[in-house]
């Protein structure tokens, strides 16, 4: 059995280079693709289906069930897609890079399991441009890969066959969105697609596709070597496993630990963290990345998992907080979120590349100590009209979430910068 702690990082060693090839095999590596190899592919399924195994990237999608509505049999469309979507461009995001650079043969394995589950022959790894590391030992884990006959013909004999890619984008925050991504791997500008029909259906080229986050793909091969029940077991929620819990803003520690899966707010921050540093206080966290609603310290003891963050009124998105102290402008930091929103928008609907840049220019004129009592009706007025259903994709959705938790949360604030007309905290 393997450790039951920390899968995800114990063969990880910050600061040095990731496990070869024959490093990961002696610790137990593609071991799951030979046991995968042996099943059959819906075996395979329903192993990650009673594993409670969600979606990592910020959606919380039940893994195995996305896995499950892929056309099979031999009457299925081909080629079939698997996609790990390794384009971690959320603010305040920085997991799967840790993966990514510390063991990718995890990853890799996971891909192979994953792509066999569902019957496809062709893998991509689609990779932020930025990822410059994490390329190089990519590149390497792959050819190792191949090298040992994990990937490529006939793999060790059994008769499947798959080519794994790696895609470095050419950048931008709407790549990460799955079909804008699908768009980008055919070449083509990173727009959104209507849905239905989804991906697991109709993705890359009009084909049966499956994108996974990458953090859901490093958790396959542990749930194949050790079964469903052991995976549910390292949670203290309905959902399985551990996570990769992180902070960032104004605390004594900020980082990244893996640790089970509806560990509460105040743990992650207070002993992991450390708590705020000297001096300051806790206002609000933004709990999965800038795309999510603020909670407040009266959220410390809510367990950090899928259906405690959002009954909270909020979404654990991808698990890694933003921290905001009482030192700092809440309008200002939400304004810097809109800002980055804005920029990123593809254009491709009118309420996202209109809606975002008006948000931006209201929250600039409040700092700028030239706002109006009723650009305050305004911005909450846009958090209603760029609700999900009014847009093609969740940007400008989730755009919205810090905005509109903000002026619950923090109306004082924005109030005080209408009637002194300047930014209290500058």
């Amino acid at each position: 059995m393997e450790h039951t702690e920390q899968p995800l990082t114990r063969l990880i060693r910050p600061g040095e280079e990731p496990l070869d090839i024959e490093q990961y095999e002696r610790a137990g590596g593609y071991q799951a693709v030979r046991k995968a190899l042996g099943m059959a592919p819906a075996d395979v399924i329903t192993i990650v289906k009673d594993s409670n195994l969600r979606g990592r990237g910020g959606a919380g999608f039940p893994t195995g069930l996305k896995w499950s509505l892929v056309p099979a049999g031999p009457d299925a469309p081909r080629p079939k897609y698997f996609v790990a979507n390794a384009d971690e461009m959320e603010p305040g995001t920085f997991k799967d890079r840790f993966l990514l650079e510390g063991n990718p043969h995890q990853l890799i394995e996971g891909i192979i399991v994953g792509a066999y589950a569902i019957e496809a022959e062709v893998a991509y790894i689609f990779l932020r441009w930025a990822y410059k590391l994490a390329a190089q030992r990519l590149e390497k884990a792959i050819a190792e890969a191949y090298a040992h006959h994990y990937l490529g013909k006939n793999i060790l004999g059994s008769g499947f066959n798959l080519d794994l890619y790696l895609h470095v984008s050419a950048g931008r925050y709407m790549c990460g969105e799955e079909t804008g991504l699908l768009n980008a791997l055919e070449g083509k500008r990173a727009n959104p697609r209507s849905k239905p029909p989804h991906p697991v259906v109709s993705g890359l080229w009009g084909k049966p596709t499956v994108i996974n986050n990458v953090e859901t793909v490093s958790n396959v091969r542990h749930i194949i070597n050790n079964g469903a029940e052991w995976f549910k077991g390292l949670s203290r929620s309905a959902d399985g496993g551990t996570k990769l819990y992180g902070v960032s803003g104004k605390v004594k520690r900020p980082g990244l630990w893996e640790l089970p899966m509806g560990t509460t707010v105040r743990e992650i921050l207070e002993e992991y963290a450390g708590g705020m540093r000297d001096g300051l206080e806790l206002r609000g966290f933004l709990p999965g990345g800038a795309s999510t609603d603020f909670l407040t310290p009266e959220h410390l003891d809510i367990p950090m998992d899928y259906d405690s963050i959002q009954k909270a009124g909020s979404r654990l998105g991808t698990g890694l907080m933003i921290v905001l102290d009482d030192q700092t402008c809440p309008v200002g930091m939400t304004l810097n979120l809109e800002h980055f929103f804005a920029q990123e928008s593809c254009g491709w609907c009118t309420p996202c590349w209109a809606g975002l840049q008006w948000t931006e220019r209201l929250l600039q004129g409040l700092e700028n100590g030239d706002g109006r009592p009723e650009d305050l009706d305004r911005l909450a007025m846009h958090t209603r009209m760029l609700r999900p259903g009014n847009t093609f994709c969740p940007l400008a959705p989730g755009a919205m979430e810090p905005l509109q938790s903000a002026l619950r949360y923090f109306r004082d604030d924005f109030e005080r910068h209408v009637s002194e007309k300047r930014c209290p905290w500058r």
